[in-house]
């Protein structure tokens, strides 16, 4: 899974649905969430685990003991495995991350926040993770759980996506944009 927000399909959202709802039925829902982050961060370093999650040459048996395998060492709880157990049994080990993005997507929207994925050019300071997370707060009005991912090609600055929006304030952008406007000229 690429650092992009994932598109969720219809069953992604209904398998994030089920998980949501059962997580809240035990109140395991803080365990949960923070075994879906691990499990995201995986999908998000390893592409390798990307290619045997959509492989259609893996057997789902074989996908689903590399997934459970993958959430004992990493210590997800029983809830977390049996529903990773249950997607691999399916054939929908490929759809794991999108269902981790919607299930993040639904409960943010039960906790009133909204999710955002601030790509910046270096590592972001805590401060500086605190100062955007205060001023979208601000201009949107409401809480916004943040995001980050490092691209070096953006050379300075950051950028926003706030699920359908994007602002931009990459030195990238702006060097294309006054490469344009001399070629115009």
């Amino acid at each position: 899974m690429s650092n992009a927000i994932a598109i969720t399909s219809e069953a992604a959202n209904r398998y994030a649905s089920a998980l949501l709802g059962l997580a809240e039925e035990t109140k395991s829902l803080k365990v949960i969430e923070k075994d879906l982050r691990s499990l995201k961060a995986m999908f998000t370093t390893s592409a390798d685990l990307v290619e045997m999650a959509a492989s259609p040459v893996i057997s789902d048996a074989n996908k689903a003991k590399a997934m459970l395998a993958l959430a004992t060492k990493a210590k997800f709880s029983k809830l977390t495995k049996n529903f990773i157990g249950t997607v691999a049994d399916n054939g929908r080990s490929g759809e794991l991350p999108s269902m981790i993005v919607a299930f993040e997507q639904m409960l943010a929207e039960r906790r009133g926040t909204e999710s955002a994925l601030v790509t910046s050019a270096k590592k972001l300071t805590a401060a500086q993770v605190k100062s955007i997370s205060a001023n979208l707060k601000k201009s949107l009005g409401h809480s916004v759980t943040l995001e980050t991912a490092v691209d070096p090609e953006l050379l300075g600055g950051f950028a926003v996506k706030i699920g359908s929006r994007y602002y931009d304030a990459t030195l990238k952008t702006k060097l294309e944009g006054l490469k344009l406007a001399m070629k115009e000229a």
